[in-house]
């Protein structure tokens, strides 16, 4: 009898085999004599379809929505059914007596395992390896310490309920609007939300109105100052430098010129900011997109090789930016690794030797990890030349921040001083390091470097001439375009555009999406055409732009997802029952449907380019049958949903009787409103020009009504 492990990929697989001595080859497995190890290649099962529930949901019809089964069936993936087999073979074999889940340590690792075992029908009893690094050490010791499989049974009903949740918002959802819109919408629970953060940004950049400010500077000789001026805002006080009258800033320029200025007051403020915290995914994502211009999904697949092929970083996956209190005794073992590469020797020795680490909250805290500790260097022996450029750029990255944690704070003097001149006053500051401490570990782009403001040993009474005084012109800026860091942050911290606190504090904790997804998140929204790169920028399309009007504020809102975090984060721990977030689920559905059918927007999607690569037609309208999409020809203009059986059109020769054209212009008109009032036409019976209302109905038939004298026509006469 043997005990089946499963891992996530064959990689990993071959990993644990090295450690276990499992040295014979099998189709899709390695084994000795106590343990067969086998894998997964992802998931090897998936959400079915909806026609493979009933044949009715072929076509898509808003008679057949919602789509809400009454269990949600699971299939092996076409694609990878080979391997599936291997396992379900394996799982139902005899020779097997227990298993042991070594997918991914997570939520979505979980649910790979669960799956394959769910849908071969196994009822074996199996144990879990939690590990956070692929080390062979870290094997060792995860295979010494391995959990009872039922441990995890809360976190896979909050996986298993996210996954169905999904579906069933993302495939009634798309339906219910592409149906309404004739056009194909994706529409998800992150993605939608995500979406229409970016829609608003550009939103305020469009109408933002530029405007021109002036600033006026001193120069004293020794120093220059900026000139400002208190302003109150209830209990608030701040100094502002914007001038808005152009004639003002010329006064004050000419004013202060060649006259004696006064230092009304010097302030000196010793200032020191503590080493940054240890990345977690998302930062380490945002970091490498601001110093490198990695996109988040580059940086995730990089980091992700660092963990599994080179085993030089832990798990990659992780939200935490914390350590458990049970690594401390390898800290120092980690950095004595890094003291032997060139590269890192001179900063490792400095840790290296300190008599005690200083060990602080904000580098160990047990109450702040979730999963997996934060993202920090292997206990191996780092092979610094193997690495890649991109690869070394993003180690070198995640092995200083573990040793800035390290090092002291970074110290410097700020001095401000005031000076007034002719009842005008300036301010001057400078900075002056005190102590590099962590910064020394930086790395930084010419960009980023700032040199030192030093100024000089005035005191307050001093006194200067005014040698001149410049005045400048600027204008204000719109917010600037998200790019992948920005829009990062703006996942992560969601809760910022939510009004109700509580799910504020729930959107601290998760925000949309979570490290291992928001890269897919992006790129899916680029893959659907919602959004396009243009250099770091991310920008909305007209499509995407056009989703965010038309779906209803829940679609869109974080406060949806704040709510189903909420819920999923219960679930995972043990305090909320399946049924009743599943419960919320389908009504939410059920609402997201009837919300489709009620809305009444009039926005219209460009219609899809034709698969055999034509350029689309243009579309000149909404059909007031069925909402299709209304098409030229060369007899008249016709509904795309012709197929589908709808009938309207609008016969080019309509009007051919009252000497009238029907060209594009009339159509978009009359689809407007499906009337158009006045309009010049002539008497069939006498030829003479007269005007009338014509009205459009369901079908496209256009009825003429009264004609009369065109009185404006009369007026002018």
């Amino acid at each position: 009898m043997r005990k089946l492990v499963i891992a996530e990929k064959p990689s990993v697989a071959r990993d644990i085999a090295k450690v276990l001595k499992c040295s014979k080859n099998g189709k899709g497995y390695l084994y000795n004599d106590e343990y067969i190890i086998s894998w997964a290649v992802g998931h090897l099962v998936t959400l079915c379809e909806p026609e493979e529930y009933d044949e009715k949901y072929k076509k898509w019809q808003i008679e057949t929505l919602p789509i809400i089964p009454e269990k949600i069936k699971i299939k092996a993936i076409k694609n990878t059914i080979d391997q599936y087999n291997v396992l379900e073979k394996m799982l139902k074999s005899d020779e097997i007596e227990s298993l042991i889940c070594a997918t991914d340590s997570g939520r979505e690792g979980e649910l790979i395992f669960r799956y394959i075992y769910e849908l071969s029908g196994c009822n074996k009893p199996f144990s879990r390896l939690w590990i956070s690094s692929m080390t062979a050490q870290a094997i060792k010791e995860g295979f010494e310490k391995l959990k009872d499989g039922k441990e995890y049974d809360n976190l896979y009903y909050s996986a298993k309920c996210r996954s169905e949740a999904d579906w069933l918002v993302g495939i009634n959802a798309s339906r219910a609007f592409t149906i309404k819109y004739n056009t194909l919408l994706s529409i998800g629970r992150v993605q939608t939300p995500t979406l229409a953060i970016i829609a608003q940004r550009q939103k305020e950049i469009d109408n933002f109105k530029v405007s021109e400010y002036w600033e006026v500077q001193a120069d004293f000789g020794e120093y220059k100052g900026l000139w400002f001026e208190i302003k109150k805002e209830g209990e608030k006080k701040t100094e502002e430098t914007k001038i808005t009258d152009k004639i003002r800033a010329n006064e004050i320029a000419k004013k202060v010129k060649g006259k004696s200025a006064f230092v009304i007051s010097v302030e000196c403020e010793e200032k020191r900011t503590p080493p940054p915290l240890l990345y977690d995914l998302t930062e380490l994502q945002r970091d490498c997109n601001k110093k490198f211009g990695l996109s988040a999904q580059q940086t995730l697949s990089v980091v992700q090789d660092l963990y599994e092929k080179r085993k030089m970083v832990t798990y990659p996956r992780t939200d935490s930016r914390y350590l458990s209190d049970d690594m401390i005794p390898k800290l120092k073992i980690i950095a004595g690794k890094l003291m032997n590469t060139e590269v890192y020797n001179k900063y490792a020795s400095y840790v290296v030797n300190l008599p005690k680490l200083p060990i602080t909250k904000r580098i160990v805290d047990n109450s702040k990890l979730s999963d997996h500790h934060a993202i920090i260097p292997t206990e191996v022996n780092p092979k610094i030349n193997s690495l890649s450029d991109v690869e070394f750029k993003v180690y070198d990255l995640i092995a200083r921040r573990f040793l800035q944690v390290f090092y002291p704070y970074y110290v410097y003097n700020t001095t401000k001083i005031v000076t007034e001149c002719e009842e005008e006053q300036f301010v001057t500051r400078g900075t002056t390091v005190v102590q590099k401490g962590w910064t020394e570990l930086n790395v930084k782009s010419e960009k980023e470097k700032k040199t030192e403001e030093v100024l000089p040993d005035v005191a307050e009474g001093n006194q200067f001439e005014t040698k001149g005084a410049k005045v400048s012109v600027k204008k204000t800026k719109p917010p600037q375009l998200y790019n992948e860091a920005s829009l990062l942050s703006a996942m992560e911290n969601a809760g910022r555009f939510v009004e109700d606190e509580s799910l504020k504090e729930q959107l601290k904790e998760s925000g949309l999406g979570t490290p291992a997804t928001r890269a897919a998140i992006i790129e899916r929204l680029i893959k659907v055409g919602y959004i396009v790169r243009k250099g770091k920028s991310l920008i909305p399309t007209e499509k995407g732009i056009k989703l965010i009007e038309i779906v209803p504020k829940e679609l869109k809102s974080p406060e949806t997802t704040g709510k189903w975090e909420k819920g999923l984060t219960s679930i995972a721990k043990g305090k909320m029952d399946t049924d009743k977030f599943m419960g919320s689920i389908k009504r939410y559905v059920n609402y997201i449907v009837e919300a489709s059918v009620k809305d009444k927007c009039h926005v219209i999607f460009a219609a899809e380019k034709p698969r055999k690569g034509k350029g689309g037609a243009e579309v000149l309208g909404i059909c007031p049958n069925c909402r299709g999409h209304i098409l030229e020809n060369s007899k008249g203009y016709f509904c795309s949903n012709w197929k589908q059986g709808c009938k309207f059109t609008i016969w080019k020769n309509s009007l051919e009787n009252f000497g009238a054209v029907i060209d594009n212009e009339f159509v978009k008109n009359i689809l407007k409103d499906n009337s158009i009032k006045d309009f010049k036409v002539k008497d069939p019976n006498t030829g003479e020009e007269c005007v009338c209302n014509v009205n459009l109905n369901r079908t496209g038939r256009l009825e003429v009504a009264e004609l009369r004298k065109d009185t404006n026509e009369n007026k002018s006469d």
